[in-house]
């Protein structure tokens, strides 16, 4: 089924409702919902209130550095080596903001439009938008990022509120188990997305070396992976492609 709008010109709002809807009928809008629900009945137990969670959700917007951000200033640490450690774990998301701006900027497309875009990208947000835009024109493609960026954060709100309220009741168990729903939606998601032998060979590699190098306590593992294994699976791909 088309996400485009009937309409043989669609307006600017009527993709962004479109992004709002795609969003929505994503599984990646209910993990987003399970995710945040475990997130604010942390941040409930150390005290923090419902709008701290909600601006923090609005201003971070990425779950590993908000539990970093909760975990660390609950437990009293000084504010500037937090916010150091939050900025650490979000550089992450720099290679996907950097892969996605080609693909909905033009050449007249000014810079202040991108800011909202490249704020709304986290991995929920960038693996529906890699799917989802390459068929749209390109002059739609911003609107529609916009909804469905913004919407799959109105859904982590709805779990946010939700957890808060329900956090005294919920297992300690099940809120780790919450916690751990995005990386698996993003294993399960970035598989499904796999079209080039890069993309797989990239997958193999990170599942054997995001372990590997956790349990030898390297210290930034997770850079390390996807930087090692994203650049081998890049140069297998390059000898492959020369050799044909």
């Amino acid at each position: 089924m088309s996400i485009v709008p009937a309409a043989s010109s669609p307006s600017a709002t009527a993709m962004f409702l479109a992004g709002a809807r795609a969003a929505w009928l994503s599984v990646m809008a209910y993990v987003l919902i399970g995710t945040y629900v475990g997130i604010a009945a942390l941040a409930h137990d150390f005290g923090f209130g419902l709008w701290w969670v909600v601006a923090s959700t609005m201003l971070v917007w990425a779950g590993p550095a908000q539990v970093i951000l909760v975990s660390a200033l609950g437990a009293g640490a000084n504010p500037v080596e937090t916010a150091l450690a939050v900025g650490v774990s979000s550089a992450r998301l720099l290679p996907m903001v950097i892969s996605l701006l080609p693909l909905i900027r033009q050449k007249e497309t000014r810079t202040r439009d991108l800011v909202l875009p490249a704020h709304l990208t986290a991995i929920s947000m960038w693996i529906e938008a890699l799917r989802l835009l390459p068929p749209l024109p390109r002059e739609l493609r911003i609107p529609f990022a916009n909804g469905l960026g913004l919407s799959f954060m109105c859904a982590a709100h709805v779990g946010t509120c939700i957890g808060f309220y329900l956090a005294t009741s919920l297992p300690p168990l099940l809120t780790a188990g919450l916690l751990f729903l995005t990386p698996l939606s993003f294993l399960i998601s970035t598989t499904r997305n796999c079209r080039l032998l890069a993309d797989w060979l990239a997958l193999a590699f990170g599942l054997v070396l995001g372990p590997l190098l956790a349990w030898w306590q390297l210290g930034l593992d997770l850079l390390w992976t996807g930087v090692v294994g994203g650049s081998l699976a890049y140069g297998i791909q390059r000898l492959r492609e020369a050799r044909k």
